[in-house]
Order: structure tokens, then sequence, then C-alpha cells
């Protein structure tokens, strides 16, 4: 449970007030890698989702001026056309923004957006990219980003890669780099953004996280892989409200990280429990649909909501001590990233959307711009994995050993509504 540095002490020891300069941050960094002059740090974002783009946007702000000594890109797979009503929405948000409508006139592709909105032309979400907008968060324009659409071009000489992916596609992906890897020398590091599970019955019933999933697929000793999670919204991160996130790893690489990442609006505590972290950024998803389909079948009830937060932190605590010999005392941040995603994540959006019948479970997970509802292959997991008569309780009122999902009703509901 050791290497929690929570609060004021962390900022302290971090360098947040009056610490080092950006640049003095990233020369750190490069010695700590044994990056040698005029060879730049190579950070590259696999995957082109809201977080994953508002990440690599926030290393491009912060550091993309040094160029010498730090390339920041992002991969997304090409091809993926943006439909005429979101170009006509991208064309309203380039026009009430004066600042990106000046950068679009001054890198001369304004004109492409004006033929998109009258549907002359087909824009593509690579494409939108490279001028700063994500298919899955329009309303917010970021920096232009360093698009590449070849994975292997991408990521070959990377030294730092973020797992911007759904946890669905994450072994896959990983799965493909780590063949571009083989004849590496030293292995990168790897900053994992993925919030979900799968559940593995063999030989053992057990939880597989998406560090474990990349450590897997590429053989990437786990030292090297770390999760970052919240509290925080992506959109509003980027808007510069202030946030909060933890980075979860060994030492080795994780204070250096916390202390490169951080930025003034953007505090960054580290801790040494990384499958906790990884399996409450799973459980926060799936207990996020629940919370938007109960706001919505209670007209937004206060007090029904708070019952609602009562009950489903309770299965959480529930779920994490039964998969963890010693998980972390689940309070502070933990909680408040739960909170935050019951509040606005994409999965309560979900939730609510469902319940009012303006979606459809016909519709899959991959909503257009929102991307992947990861909660859904998450409730699938969970309650696969907490089904197994091997994992048996005692149930403290029948006086019977039962499967551990029957202590669980909320994940149990979710299951019948979602998949069954």
């Amino acid at each position: 449970m050791g290497g929690a540095e929570d609060g004021p002490r962390a900022a302290a020891a971090n360098g947040h007030a009056n610490g080092p300069s950006v640049e003095e941050k990233l020369d750190e960094l490069r010695r700590l890698l044994g990056k040698a002059d005029g060879d730049p740090l190579r950070i590259v974002g696999v995957g082109a989702g809201a977080w994953g783009s508002v990440f690599c946007a926030l290393m491009q702000d912060a550091y993309g001026h040094l160029r010498d000594k730090v390339q920041v890109r992002i991969w997304r797979r090409p091809g993926r056309a943006v439909d005429r009503a979101t170009a006509e929405h991208l064309f309203e948000v380039i026009n009430a923004r004066e600042d990106v409508l000046r950068r679009l006139i001054r890198r001369c592709a304004y004109l492409k957006y004006v033929e998109g909105r009258l549907g002359d032309r087909t824009l593509y979400a690579d494409e939108i990219l490279r001028d700063g907008f994500c298919l899955n968060m329009i309303d917010t324009p970021l920096c232009p980003l360093k698009v590449v659409t070849n994975l292997q071009e991408a990521v070959w000489d990377a030294d730092i890669v973020i797992n911007g992916l759904p946890s669905t596609e994450t072994r896959d992906v990983f799965g493909e780099i780590g063949r571009y890897w083989k004849e590496r020398i030293t292995a990168p590091i790897i900053l994992s953004l993925a919030k979900g599970i799968e559940a593995s019955l063999d030989p053992l019933p057990r939880i597989i996280t998406p560090t474990q999933m990349i450590s897997n697929a590429t053989g990437v000793p786990l030292e090297n892989i770390l999760y970052l999670g919240g509290p925080n919204i992506a959109s509003e991160i980027y808007n510069k409200e202030y946030a909060n996130a933890r980075i979860c790893g060994a030492d080795k690489w994780r204070k250096p990280l916390a202390k490169f990442l951080r930025q003034p609006h953007f505090i960054v505590w580290d801790n040494s429990d990384l499958i906790t972290h990884e399996v409450m950024g799973g459980l926060k998803n799936v207990y996020a649909i629940g919370a938007g389909m109960v706001a919505a079948l209670t007209n937004e009830s206060a007090t029904s909501k708070s019952v609602y937060f009562a009950l489903c932190t309770s299965e959480m605590i529930y779920i994490t001590h039964l998969l963890e010999e010693e998980p972390e005392k689940l309070a502070g941040p933990l909680l408040a990233d739960t909170y935050v995603t019951l509040l606005k994540g994409r999965n309560a959006w979900y939730g609510q959307k469902l319940t009012k019948g303006e979606l459809t479970l016909e519709m899959g997970d991959s909503i257009k711009g929102k991307g992947t509802i990861q909660g859904v292959s998450a409730v699938d997991a969970f309650y696969e994995l907490l089904s197994q008569d091997s994992l048996s309780v005692m149930h403290p009122e029948a006086n019977r050993s039962v499967a551990p999902v029957e202590m669980c009703p909320i994940l149990k509901a979710l299951y019948k509504i979602l998949i069954k």
C-alpha cells in the first residue's frame, strides 16, 4: 500500500511550486533515458480518442517548442470519414473561435472545412486531427498534432508510448507493435490511459488489466509500463480547468514521469499500487452506466443519485478487495475518479441515453462522437469472473457458499440489461 504521495507534500516534492522549468524537466528525463545531444526524445500516442488526443496535445503544448530535444506524434488508423452532420458542426466550432479560425486561415486549411460543410469534400479523422480536432470531442479544439497513420513508422523508435486505445483494442494493437519491437535493444516506457479489464478463467479465474495485456503482447517488462488515471475529464483538462491525475507503477519511472507530466493546472501524484488503480478504473465505467440510468429514471434526483453512489462504491470496494490481496485503501483520489465519471463521463452519458430510448443496445458500444463505451465490455468481464464457483464466498444471511456476483446486485442488474 506504500508509495502514495497525495496533496501539498507531493506537489512540493515534484517541484510544482517554483520548481524546475519546462526545459529543465525535459533535460532531466532525457538524461535518465540516456538520450544523446541531437537525438530527440520521441513521445508517441497510440490511439486518438478524447483522452489520448488531449494527452498528446498537452505534451505538444508544454514541450513541442523544444524541437531539437523532443518530438511528439500520435498514431490513428486512416480512412475514418467525417460524416456531413459532424462536418457542419465542426465548421460552427471553427467559426466560433477566432484563434482557431485565424490559425486555419494561416495554414491555408480553412477552405477544406468550408467544402466539408457544403458537402463538396469528405474530411477524414486523421486529417482533422492534424489541424487539432478529435473526432470524439469536436467541441474542444486542440493544438495541431503530428499524425502518423502507419503504426510501424509511429512506434518503431519511440522512447515513450502513450496507450490511448480502448482496453478492448489494446491487446491486438500492442501485439502488432510487439512484432515491430523484436529487434529493439532497450525497452521503451509505456504509459497506459486505458480503463477496462479482461477476465481469464484458465487455469484460475483472474483479471487481466491493460498494463498486463501490453506486457504479454510486447514482452516489455512491467516495470516499464505505467497507468495514468483521474479524477479528470479530458475536455476540461485541455481547457485548463484545475485537475488531478495519478501515475501508478514501479519506482524506476513513476516519480520521474510524475515530475515530467505535471503542469500548473494538471497536478500528477504517484502511487505504487498499479493493479488496484486499474481495477478501479475498469469498475468506475461499469457503475457509471448505472449512474446515468438512475439519473434518467429519477429526473436527476439528488437523493436517488446519492443513494446509488453509496451502494455502487460499496460494491466496488467489495470487488476490489476480493480480487486484490492487498489493495490500497479505496478513498480520496480513487473515489474522486469514480465520482467525476459518474457525474460527466461518457459511460454515464450512455446510461442516460439508453434509458431515455435515444440509444439502443443494437447500436453497439462504439458510439459516434463519443468513441468506445468501455463500461459495457467491463460489465461482461467482471460478471463472468465473479460468477465462478471457485471464488465462492459465504453469504452472510443465507449461511451458504455463493458465487461473489450474488453479493453484487447492481452488477447483476447491469449484466441483465446490457449483456443478457
